[in-house]
């Protein structure tokens, strides 16, 4: 497990043991939500290959991040509710993959991928153990998208700079986690979400590669009710 994520879970494991026992109902209709946590996002990449004239086979992947997250919900029934998942940008290794695989880091791109879902709340609105499943709308805004040496050498060698940038895209994701009641206001959470994400890399040598991210997130953090 990421260091900040184990670190994170065994916070969240004596918070369990400090909390008070269980008193009126949560996670109710008409309740508001705030949940402050981390998140790990892994990139899952199928890279098409850059346009010529790269060599034939020049390909890309990503690596994975984690930041902290802001989530609010809204429960517009018992049972279902709505949730906006925010947080930090997330910053994202990009190395050589396929015919330039081992050529080290290309590059880096910050991401910001706010999401809101609609999700589906298991058992009663007492259960001290909620399971959810939720499906959402992603859209993965990039920036700050830096070129290395080593993309310069492959794309433009011995010529200027090279440099890219990511095309923002909107996404479908889906989600499952689940609640665990510490007391009237506090709970843990967790939960991992799949996101279907394809965007386009334009070099500046002219170049576009199709780049499928398909990232998988996992979260966990405690969550207040209002």
């Amino acid at each position: 497990m990421n260091q900040s994520l184990h670190t994170a879970a065994r916070l969240l494991v004596l918070a369990a043991a400090l909390g008070a026992a269980a008193g009126a109902s949560a996670q109710a209709k008409g309740d508001w939500t705030v949940k402050v946590g981390v998140n790990r996002i892994d990139p899952k990449v199928e890279s098409g290959d850059v346009g010529a004239p790269a060599l034939p086979g020049t390909r890309a992947d990503v690596g994975p991040d984690t930041k902290p997250i802001l989530n609010i919900g809204y429960f517009i029934t018992d049972n279902i509710a709505a949730e906006l998942d925010l947080g930090a940008p997330y910053r994202h290794d990009l190395f050589g993959a396929g015919a330039i695989a081992g050529t080290g880091k290309l590059g880096t791109a910050d991401v910001l991928p706010p999401t809101l879902f609609a999700q589906y709340r298991f058992f009663g609105k007492d259960a001290v153990f909620r399971p959810y499943v939720g499906l959402g709308v992603t859209y993965a805004y990039f920036r700050r998208e830096r070129g290395s040496a080593q993309l310069t050498s492959v794309l433009n060698t011995g010529g200027a700079p090279s440099t890219f940038s990511l095309k923002a895209k909107g996404a479908i994701s889906a989600q499952v986690g689940a609640s665990l009641r510490l007391n009237e206001r506090w709970s843990i959470d967790g939960g991992v979400i799949k996101t279907k994400l394809k965007t386009v890399a334009s070099y500046s040598t002219g170049q576009t590669q199709a780049i499928r991210l398909d990232p998988v997130a996992v979260n966990i953090g405690l969550t207040f009710r209002f």
